[in-house]
């Protein structure tokens, strides 16, 4: 392995960190080592849920914004063909939106980090706003078994092995082709949870520079963060059994494995499955694309709904914080706390709302 790189005095003055890959595949695992290793997260991350405990480390007004730009080209996360669908005609607003927006979570951040899974899916629209933004771009992509991600879409979303599978081959196939004009690497996520250091070293060769802030003392905050318990769902099983999905997805796997231990494999397999799920959008997109944006509608609504409440509440306790060390509590803040309290009911009451419509939808199977 060659020895790190030092970066080249020429180097731009910003550099983002874009982690690319599928849901449930290590994303938010590997976000959060860059974090503790020096880059930003956003302003206004998701919340941590009960599927994954540990938080998800993305701007969860991106993520609501990629939902709905999703939404506006017919389609969603959850859409095999998402990434092969085209733009809105509006592409242009959605560009300025989406600059504003990234402008919002970072400010003027020297190494902001953007993690948001449908980034792999809408890496066009996202390239354009960090190229519009003066930032270098660095790639990192996890690298999971595609059915200990089925695995993880069963228990959290009740998908079928079979979609599951077909949704790892979209999103990787669609991180890989974003990324191979940038400096990226490949991170095998299970030999990450083993042992991160090597990785992140191997990491490190593949970018051609190390990250910006390794110390000693991140390397203890990394070990306390990683562990076996973020492996909740192993891959076993067969992917043969899946028939041509799990065919071509065991192609793509090998491939992105040889990439992670730093060779330079052969792209006929990537390029095999590219084909034949092109192929599956001409047979079956018009039955699948539609369905799949008309529920992902009440999802984002409950998402966006979710992400206020929580900023609220987090908001809110801050304030009452304050409040505690000020004696005689101060006018300006009392009408704050009233204000987020009212604010923070409504968004609860909306994200009450949201999960009904969203109940109703799966439960009438529309």
């Amino acid at each position: 392995m060659p020895d790190k790189p030092s970066p080249a005095a020429s180097a731009p003055a910003r550099t983002a960190y874009l982690v690319l890959g599928m849901h449930r595949s290590g994303t938010s695992a590997l976000a959060n080592l860059l974090a503790l290793a020096g880059a930003s997260l956003p302003r206004e991350v998701m919340p941590a849920d009960t599927h994954n405990a540990r938080g998800y480390f993305e701007p969860w007004r991106i993520a609501v914004f990629n939902d709905r730009r999703l939404a506006a080209a017919g389609t969603s996360w959850d859409d095999p063909f998402a990434g092969l669908a085209p733009g809105p005609a509006d592409e242009a607003e959605w560009l300025d939106e989406a600059r504003r927006l990234f402008r919002s979570e970072f400010g003027r951040k020297r190494r902001p980090l953007l993690k948001d899974p449908r980034v792999s899916v809408l890496a066009g629209l996202w390239r354009q706003v960090l190229a519009a933004e003066g930032l270098a771009v660095r790639v990192l992509i996890p690298v999971r078994h595609p059915l200990a991600v089925a695995g993880s879409l069963a228990s959290r979303d009740r998908f079928p092995p079979r979609k599951s599978v077909m949704l790892w081959c979209a999103y990787m196939l669609a991180a890989e082709g974003a990324s191979r004009d940038l400096p990226r690497a490949f991170v095998d996520y299970d030999a990450l949870l083993d042992d991160w250091r090597p990785q992140v070293a191997g990491a490190e060769a593949q970018l051609g520079e190390p990250l910006p802030n390794l110390t000693p003392a991140a390397g203890r905050r990394i070990d306390a963060f990683l562990s076996a318990e973020l492996r909740r769902n192993e891959s076993g099983g067969d992917l043969a059994a899946l028939g041509e999905a799990g065919e071509m997805a065991a192609g793509v796997l090998n491939w992105l494995r040889a990439a992670a231990r730093g060779e330079t494999p052969d792209p006929a397999a990537l390029t095999r499955a590219a084909g034949w799920l092109a192929g599956q959008k001409a047979l079956y997109g018009d039955l699948v694309s539609p369905v799949s944006a008309d529920r992902a509608v009440a999802r984002t609504a409950l998402a966006d709904a979710e992400g206020r409440a929580a900023w609220l509440e987090r908001n809110l306790k801050e304030t009452q914080a304050i409040m505690e060390g000020l004696v005689p509590l101060n006018e300006d803040l009392r009408r704050r706390i009233r204000s987020l309290e009212t604010r923070l009911a409504a968004s609860q009451a909306a994200v009450r709302e949201a999960a009904g419509r969203l109940e109703a939808l799966v439960a009438t199977g529309e």
